[in-house]
């Protein structure tokens, strides 16, 4: 059983993004977004973890967080934290197809 390394340093990522958000702007939405996306993503990563072909959680999250920053970007057009996120989600989601 190979641990998802990949899968738990996204989930990280997302965490931590939420915390900077909320430690620089003082946005709660980014810490409770960033907490709940992180929470889905570590729960998927350790999914896979178990069961390599049990992929659809996080298929899911990274696939809705790549909506959700994509919208963002897109209405923004800043590189951080929108652009960053949705290129992030954009390759976890290719990842967990090709997994």
């Amino acid at each position: 059983m190979a641990v998802d390394w990949l899968g738990f340093a996204y989930a990280a990522t997302i965490i931590l993004g939420g915390f900077m958000g909320y430690k620089k702007k003082g946005s709660l939405m980014s810490l409770i977004a960033g907490l709940f996306f992180g929470t889905i993503s570590t729960y998927g990563a350790f999914r896979i973890t178990m069961d390599p072909n049990d992929m659809w959680i996080s298929f899911g999250a990274a696939a809705a967080l790549a909506v959700v920053m994509g919208m963002r970007f897109k209405k923004s057009g800043k590189l951080m934290p929108a652009g960053f996120m949705t290129g992030l989600s954009l390759l976890m989601v290719v990842r967990t197809l090709v997994l």
